[in-house]
């Protein structure tokens, strides 16, 4: 076993909620007993639900998820992959690699599904109607404002084949269990409403609340995943304190029993060749990695725990606190996918984007089908980030998202980030968008806002919305109050429109013993503008042109540059001078934003340098 000892930049406690705006949520308790079956890839479970309506509102009926019903033929998920199949992208196929057409192909015991054998609200029972992966409940009597209900279920799932998240018998991985979305869980009730959004493709949205679960499986097999484990010292495998005798089994299973705090969905991957290692990062957080060794990657799984203790000071200093007491890095799945205190990983080179999930989809979770830009982005956002320090790379660590942006702004496959995740006419500008447009989205922010308010604005969105379910608009509140601008133009133009960011220098000249250098934006998208002179002696100035929808400037991030500051660019106006008291022969280069963070679309006539003899 590895010992990891870090300085806790911050130590939280999962159940404490510091100030936050006042928004209603919902919140449950679950408590489920998992009996399965190895042999048969089926396990029945009962389900006791404690449900708070926390709205003003009065609900008539509930929805819950049964997402293992999605692994069946002729499926939403089925017909939706292979209609995307149709389309290309040069000469390759738009569906998921990992899906194609394979649902289709699914035998009796492959399939995925979830049976409900009884549901009661308050021991009375209800009707329900299977729609695929909804049920939706239509109550006997309705749930008032500021009351609890209690469920009770009894159900039976089969594990499907390894197709998409969850699964069984990956042949990849070789990991037996990949147990993901693998319950019946309520949907999300907000401010619009219920969410009961069907299982198609992509991206969650979850209550928060609480989770007993007790897992009964072939003794065998060796678990992680969610929630801290309560009896370690009778199941062993590693869990258990150094020194423990584990006590035999008269049966043929061991029961795990995991409690997780505050989160809003449960994970657990099982597999009798896992090799667990753990270690402990500080007094309140343990480290957990579960892999199937082999002799070709072994140290890559077991350099995460060493790379993830170096990493989490810098993550806690920009990001915001890691507040449970363990995660778990745990082998399995069919890529890499996020999920409270822990991760599925089919390979090690994930687990650093995976792991910072738990910040932007475990902590603000927000609803990733309507901004799945806001999980995906800003976890790719951090992952550069992190990565460009774990490697002391001080290059420019996102190009590789502002490159993949540009490829689908020049595409003519854009569509805006507030389309629904499952409504992206195809895989590709979804994931484009999502992933390194989101990520480009905070990249610009810190360029308008400056590097200090920046860094200010991400902690202050952490703390005030952490567990809170945050939307957009919440975000760029949190912005304008740090920097004290006008934001909302910039979420409208890179949230709401695929218009584009274009500036060129179109002319220069002498002018009354002064040059005048005429900027022109040829794109449809206004910024504000930082534009470097450097001069043949070597001095450089920097002139400022904030955007006048702004109504604030940005403070200056290099005071080894003079600055000098003009005037806001009205976005009417499509041209704009600045001028300098150095002769023109004097300058050597003009660029418009030097440090490149800007996404202009085309950087060839951002920059001139200057041969004059």
């Amino acid at each position: 076993m590895k010992k990891f000892f870090v300085l806790a930049i911050f130590t939280l406690s999962g159940g404490i909620m510091f100030s936050q705006p006042d928004r209603w949520q919902q919140r449950v308790k679950y408590s489920m007993d998992i009996d399965m079956n190895v042999q048969t890839n089926q396990f029945t479970g009962k389900q006791k639900l404690e449900y708070w309506n926390n709205s003003p509102d009065t609900l008539t009926k509930v929805f819950y998820h049964l997402y293992f019903n999605a692994f069946q033929p002729n499926s939403m998920m089925d017909i939706r992959s292979r209609e995307l199949g149709k389309i290309f992208n040069g000469n390759r196929p738009d569906w998921d690699t990992r899906v194609k057409d394979r649902i289709l192909n699914l035998k009796p015991d492959e399939i995925g599904y979830q049976k409900i054998v009884s549901l009661k609200m308050d021991g009375r029972v209800q009707k329900f109607d299977m729609k695929e992966t909804i049920l939706e409940v239509k109550l006997d009597k309705p749930i008032l404002p500021k009351t609890k209900a209690v469920f009770e279920m009894e159900f039976a799932a089969q594990v499907p084949l390894q197709i998409r998240r969850s699964g069984r018998d990956n042949p990849t991985t070789q990991v037996r269990y990949s147990m993901s979305q693998w319950y019946p869980k309520m949907c999300e009730y907000d401010y619009e409403g219920w969410h009961p959004d069907p299982y198609v493709a992509r991206e969650f949205y979850g209550v928060w609340g609480d989770y007993e679960v007790r897992i009964s499986i072939d003794k065998s097999y060796i678990l992680g995943g969610t929630g801290y484990l309560q009896n370690p010292n009778q199941i062993g495998y590693g869990y258990e304190k150094p020194g423990t005798k584990i006590p035999k089994t008269s049966g043929n299973k061991l029961t795990w029993h995991f409690t997780a705090p505050n989160v809003h969905d449960f994970m657990w991957a099982a597999d009798p060749g896992f090799k667990h290692l753990s270690g402990n990062v500080r007094d309140s957080l343990v480290l957990h990695l579960l892999y199937k060794p082999n002799s070709s990657n072994n140290k890559l799984w077991e350099d995460i725990l060493d790379n993830a203790a170096k990493a989490l000071p810098f993550i806690e200093k920009n990001f915001g606190g890691y507040p449970y007491r363990q995660f778990s890095f745990i082998h399995g799945g069919d890529g890499g996918m996020e999920y409270p205190m822990a991760t599925l990983l089919a390979s090690p080179g994930a687990w650093l984007h995976e792991w910072l999930h738990n910040w932007y989809y475990g902590m603000l979770g927000t609803n990733e089908s309507l901004y799945a830009w806001m999980d995906e982005g800003f976890t790719e956002f951090a992952t550069d980030r992190v990565k460009a320090f774990l490697e002391n790379n001080p290059g420019f660590p996102h190009q590789n998202n502002y490159n993949s942006y540009f490829s689908l702004a020049k595409s003519n496959k854009e569509e805006p980030l507030t389309t629904h995740a499952d409504h992206f006419n195809t895989n590709f500008a979804y994931g484009a968008a999502s992933y390194s447009k989101g990520c480009v989205f905070l990249e610009q922010l810190e360029y308008i806002t400056g590097k200090q308010n920046f860094g200010k604005i991400m902690l202050e969105y952490y703390r005030q919305w952490r567990f809170k379910h945050p939307n957009a608009a919440d975000f760029i509140h949190v912005a304008e109050k740090v920097s004290g601008m006008k934001l909302d133009w910039y979420k409208e133009y890179w949230v709401s429109t695929i218009k584009t960011i274009d500036y060129g220098i179109d002319s220069l000249w002498e002018e009354g013993g002064k040059t005048k250098i005429r900027i022109r934006r040829i794109g449809q998208m206004p910024m504000p503008i930082d534009f470097q002179l450097t001069f043949k002696d070597g001095f450089k100035e920097l002139h400022y042109i904030p955007m006048y929808l702004m109504f604030g400037d940005k403070p200056a991030e290099d005071d080894s540059i003079q600055r000098i500051v003009y005037d806001a660019w009205k976005w009417t106006h499509p041209t704009f001078v600045i001028e300098t008291n150095r002769k023109l022969s004097e300058i050597t280069v003009a660029e418009i934003d030097p440090s490149q963070r800007m996404a202009d679309l085309e950087r060839k006539n951002n920059r001139i340098e200057l041969k004059l003899y």
